[in-house]
Parts: C-alpha cells; structure tokens; sequence
C-alpha cells in the first residue's frame, strides 16, 4: 500500500448489510456478473466485520480496521494508523500519522470524498454528521437514502460528476455508502410489496440492483488513472435466522461478510 497510496486513485464501497451467503450465493449462481468479475476465481473473501451496525463499523473502516479474514491470524492490515504494539501492521502496511485513513489520505494530498447511504451519513442533526464529517467533501440527498428505489443510481451520477470536475492531476478517495442492501428493500423484487415485506430474497434483489449498476461507478473511478477498489459489507443482517430479525446483534448472519479487493485499471492503460 505504500506503493499505491500517493499513485493510484482510491475507490471504498461499502455495500451497506450486505450478508455474506447471500452474496456468496448469487456469485456463484452468477447473478451479479459486474462485481462476480473483480472477485478471485469468482468468489467473495469471508471475512468477520468489524461491528455489528453501520456506526460502530465504519468507525473502526476509517481506524483502518477493515474487515478481518475468517481464518486465523494475525491478518497484516493495508491501512494502521501509528501505534505502538500493533500486531496487524506490517512492512507492506500504509501507516498514518492522524487519527483515521481518512484525514490521513488528506494530508497526503487526496480530494476525500463521502457520497452517503444510510442515516449515519445524511449529515441531519449531530450524530448523522460525524462519519461524512472526517471527510473534506461529502454528499447526501433524500435520492440516495434507503428509502429510495433508485438510490444506488442516483448516488452513481453524483459519482460521475465529482470525478468529472476534478483536476487530473488531483488523487482522489472516494467512499460510497451503498444503502439498496438495507431495509426497506422489498421494492427490488417484482411482485414483493411493502405488506409483504423484506425477504431473504428481496435483499438478494436488492445486490442484483446495485450490480447492473456498479459497473458505471468503477468506470468513473477509473477514468483518470488506476484506482485501488475496496469493496465490502460493514455488517450482515438476521431475517428470521434462530429467531433473530435485524443488526446490532451477535449472529452469524450479522458478523460474517463479504470482501474484495482489486485494482481498476485506467482507462488509458
């Protein structure tokens, strides 16, 4: 990472509740072939989140604690800030001298940018304001809440503008909060309605939504050079599993999700 930071351009995508089975699934059954095409022979990397709801998790995202691989460790981390003792960081580790990765791309010279999902990004009151607050430049709307039927495609044209408006020579950080995996999201299935409610299924739908989409964000980060993409879950959900419904909660469904990381070549490469 020591390599990329100050080179590459940056793309974070949290795909907001995400469960990792559920994704596993439909890479597998080839269901999202726009995200199946990034992933390692086609498959997630299962991973433990670092939080159980979309606040304390990307706290600790922008600590530099992604999620962690299900496997023994210790796991080397990409991003630490400086601090003695740490087990995780390593040679190979980009390691920062502020209090999150993202003041620290800053003062590396990156434009950092937040494009908001869910509640704790519409920047409404005190509490909605911290997260998209660590950044220099951040974008919330009604269209791109989880509300919003077509708030992945919203957030992906106010994407496309930002990287339109900048400088060349200008590196960029760009988080997205995908909020289509969060409740509601019954609408993404035909036939599902609002009394029906949300499903298994329906956030299976919501993850084929946001990938016929996705492909436009990738393109726009990469229209300007290389950029190092990191996409992942901040926290599954229950829909019934052992009796559970919801995040917030110590459940398998909630704690496993899926990641990967890869590099989107530029477009004049």
């Amino acid at each position: 990472m020591n390599e990329v930071v100050g080179r590459d351009d940056l793309l974070l995508v949290t795909l907001d509740t995400l469960r990792f089975d559920v994704a596993a699934e439909l890479a597998a059954a080839g269901r999202i072939p726009h995200l199946a095409r990034h992933l390692p022979r086609g498959r997630w990397q299962e991973r433990h989140a670092p939080g159980s709801f979309t606040y304390a998790s990307h706290q600790a995202i922008f600590a530099g604690f992604l999620p962690t691989p299900a496997a023994p460790g210790p796991h080397p981390r990409l991003f630490a800030a400086r601090f003695a003792g740490s087990e995780t960081t390593a040679p190979r580790t980009y390691v920062f001298d502020t209090p999150d990765l993202v003041s620290g791309l800053a003062q590396a010279g990156y434009r950092t940018v937040c494009i908001g999902g869910v509640g704790f990004f519409n920047g409404q009151g005190p509490l909605g304001s911290v997260l998209p607050g660590m950044f220099q430049e951040s974008h919330w709307e009604p269209e791109f809440g989880v509300a919003s039927p077509t708030s992945f495609e919203a957030q992906v044209a106010r994407a496309e503008q930002i990287v339109a408006g900048l400088a060349h020579e200008q590196r960029l950080f760009l988080f997205v909060n995908v909020p289509s995996l969060h409740q509601p999201n019954w609408f993404h299935l035909p036939g599902a309605t609002r009394e029906s409610g949300d499903t298994r299924e329906t956030h299976a739908a919501a993850l084929e939504y946001v990938d016929r989409h996705i492909g436009r964000l990738f393109d726009a980060a990469r229209s300007r050079r290389r950029c190092f993409a990191i996409v992942c879950s901040d926290h599954g959900t229950a829909y019934g599993d052992d009796g559970y419904t919801g995040h917030r909660l110590g459940h398998e469904a909630v704690w496993t999700v899926p990641y990967t990381h890869f590099f989107l070549e530029g477009a004049q490469a």
